[in-house]
């Protein structure tokens, strides 16, 4: 597994129809700067609306995963958001012009495909895995599903399916690295039942169905005249049944294709958890709903552990962001500029390293025979780190000033000498608006928490 983020070298286009809507699409992949994660922008729509591919943001399960935000809904993003796991890809902008992404095969090959021919290129920020704590578990007994998270230094997913059918059976799937995914699952087709096909295109569902972007299995015996009416419902010529029970002689690419496509659902629906993942995730007869019951799941864990914990700090490690690349968004010059590096940073958390030396030109008043680092100047410190957070949020944070507005629950837990590392770290309490962010900043010494504040700023457009 990658410990840098990645993204694309250039843009890359693929188009086809939606496999529920019907409605033709062209969906471009875009590089995208560190931090910036998986986001789709539907640019058909009035002021071209985006949504995050996230967990949060799932509004329906009907044999696919649909996500919206503002207005900009898309369907089925399942086997895009596998081929982006799969090649390890951290932060890209889709742009579709529909409301669904094409289907191509019925697998993420094309799309693994598409991003292979224009490359993948190393960022200069670290992946920030979500490392499962404990056993995640997800059951459905009316469905009889079972999903498992369980704690591994690495990604390895297994699935077994069992339909209760005589063609199918029980069939298993698993990778033990992430890296198998691209040769071993991408290419794998999505399915359904012959008996499924009539009440799912009555249902408005595989509008863009077709017997060359799908798996049908034919589980029992079909008379001429029920292959006949499906011929004409799919605008077929001829629709024949292969003895091992597929339709129109379509070769299985495995003989656990469907296990393995069921692998590669699991593995983009649970990309919407937002970080890459180190688990073991084991699967019985899962689906979209289980899948998005345990994405639901982690990303509740993911939060907890987030709003608790103490950031890490490997001086080994190489920084998001430098002191020289600091001064360069926000100008504070010396002896004004408290932070050292930015070590974390995403859309809503932020954490800062701070190394406290003896040289401090503090130190000569405060006081010269007892040195101790001024209250003010730590919340002056946790202020620049979010400050850091907050000027991420515009394209050209340059042209930005920041500005305290409030301190809340200001409390010093220790007093921090010389000699002393500090870790800040700042979190969002909630989305800002009219350029008002409200955020929880602490400071940490050797694990222990040295001082915390609630912080508001407004950031202002320099004139």
């Amino acid at each position: 597994m990658t410990t840098k983020q990645h993204t694309i070298t250039a843009p890359v286009t693929v188009s086809g129809v939606g496999l529920h809507t019907g409605v033709v699409a062209n969906m471009t992949f875009l590089p995208a700067p560190p931090n910036h994660g998986i986001v789709f922008q539907r640019v058909d729509l009035p002021d071209q609306p985006t949504v995050e591919a996230d967990v949060d943001y799932v509004v329906d399960l009907s044999r696919g995963t649909t996500i919206e935000k503002n207005g900009a809904r898309v369907n089925t993003v399942e086997h895009t958001l596998a081929a982006l796991v799969g090649l390890e890809i951290d932060n890209v902008l889709i742009q579709l012009d529909g409301p669904e992404p094409p289907i191509m095969d019925g697998s993420s090959i094309e799309f693994v495909n598409a991003l292979q021919s224009v490359g993948v290129e190393e960022q200069n920020a670290l992946r920030d895995y979500f490392e499962v704590p404990e056993g995640i578990f997800f059951k459905d007994e009316e469905r009889n599903v079972e999903i498992a998270a369980l704690p591994l230094d690495d990604y390895r997913l297994t699935v077994m399916v069992d339909y209760n059918s005589p063609v199918l059976g029980s069939q298993h799937a698993s990778i033990t690295n992430i890296g198998q995914f691209v040769p071993e699952i991408a290419s794998c087709r999505t399915f359904c039942f012959l008996h499924e096909l009539e009440y799912l295109y009555k249902q408005n569902l595989i509008q863009g169905g077709a017997l060359n972007n799908a798996i049908v299995i034919v589980d029992r015996i079909v008379k001429d005249d029920e292959l006949a009416y499906l011929a004409d419902l799919f605008k077929q010529p001829k629709i024949e049944v292969k003895s091992e029970g597929t339709l129109n002689n379509v070769e299985l690419r495995y003989k656990n294709e469907p296990a393995r496509h069921k692998l590669l659902d699991l593995v983009g629906d649970l990309a919407l958890v937002g970080r890459p993942l180190k688990a073991q995730i084991l699967a019985a007869r899962p689906g979209h709903a289980a899948n998005i019951g345990l994405a639901k799941k982690i990303k509740k864990i993911m939060k907890e552990q987030s709003r608790k914990a103490i950031p890490t700090y490997d001086p080994r490690e190489t920084p998001v962001l430098t002191a020289q690349q600091i001064y360069q968004r926000l100008p504070h010059a010396y002896p004004f500029q408290l932070i050292d590096k930015i070590i974390h940073l995403d859309e809503t958390t932020v954490a800062s390293v701070k190394n406290v030396t003896f040289n401090e030109p503090f130190f000569q008043g405060h006081f010269p025979n007892n040195p101790v680092m001024p209250g003010v100047l730590q919340i002056e410190a946790m202020a620049q780190t979010g400050g850091i957070l907050v000027l991420g949020t515009v394209p050209d944070p340059e042209n930005y000033w920041t500005y305290f507005l409030a301190i809340e629950n200001c409390r010093f837990k220790k007093m921090v000498v010389p000699g002393d590392t500090i870790i800040f770290k700042c979190e969002l309490l909630a989305p800002i608006k009219r350029g008002i962010a409200k955020m929880h900043g602490q400071a940490f010494v050797a694990g222990n928490l040295v001082c915390e504040a609630v912080m508001s700023a407004s950031i202002v457009r320099k004139s």
